[in-house]
C-alpha cells in the first residue's frame, strides 16, 4: 500500500484550495501541508493498524498483521497453525454438553475438523480452548519521531 499516493492527493487538495487565495496564502498552505506529511503518515499507519486489529478479532483461525517494508505498510493474513492435540487422560473428558448448531455451521465445523485431521469433538474442544486462552493484544501505538 503506497501511502505517498494518499499524501500526494491530500496535498493536491490543499493546493487547489490555496490557489483561490493570494500568493502568500498559497505558499503558507503548501508549507503547512509539507510540515504535516509525517504526522499524516503516522495517523494513516495507526488507522491501518486499527483496521487490522478489527479484522483479526473477526478471524477464527488467524490474524492480520501490518508489516512495513521501505516505510510502506502491507497487510498480511497469518493463519494459525493447528495445535497438535495432547493425549488426554481417560477422565479428562468427563463433562458433557449438548450443543445445537445450525446445519450450515455444523457442516463447516465438520469440514474444519476434517482438514485438521481431528474428530468434531476434538476440534470443538480445541476451538473453545483457543478462544478462551486468547490473550488480549496490547494497544497498538507508535513512539519515536518523524523527519520531514
Amino acid at each position: 500500500m503506497q501511502l505517498a499516493v494518499y499524501l500526494d492527493a491530500l496535498q493536491a487538495d490543499l493546493a487547489s484550495v490555496a490557489a483561490a487565495g493570494s500568493q502568500e496564502e498559497s505558499e503558507l498552505v503548501q508549507r503547512i501541508a509539507a510540515a504535516l506529511a509525517p504526522a499524516l503518515r503516522l495517523r494513516l499507519l495507526e488507522a491501518i493498524s486499527d483496521a487490522a486489529a478489527e479484522l483479526s478479532a473477526q478471524l477464527h483461525d488467524g490474524r492480520v498483521d501490518v508489516t512495513l517494508a521501505g516505510g510502506e505498510p502491507s497487510l498480511v493474513l497469518v493463519h494459525d497453525e493447528p495445535a497438535e492435540p495432547a493425549p488426554a487422560p481417560e477422565d479428562a473428558f468427563s463433562a458433557r454438553i449438548t450443543l445445537r448448531l445450525p446445519e450450515q455451521l455444523k457442516s463447516r465445523v465438520e469440514e474444519a475438523a476434517g482438514r485438521n485431521g481431528l474428530s468434531v469433538n476434538a476440534w470443538l474442544v480445541h476451538a473453545i480452548a483457543r478462544s478462551i486462552e486468547r490473550r488480549p493484544r496490547p494497544p497498538r501505538g507508535y513512539t519515536g519521531y518523524a523527519r520531514s
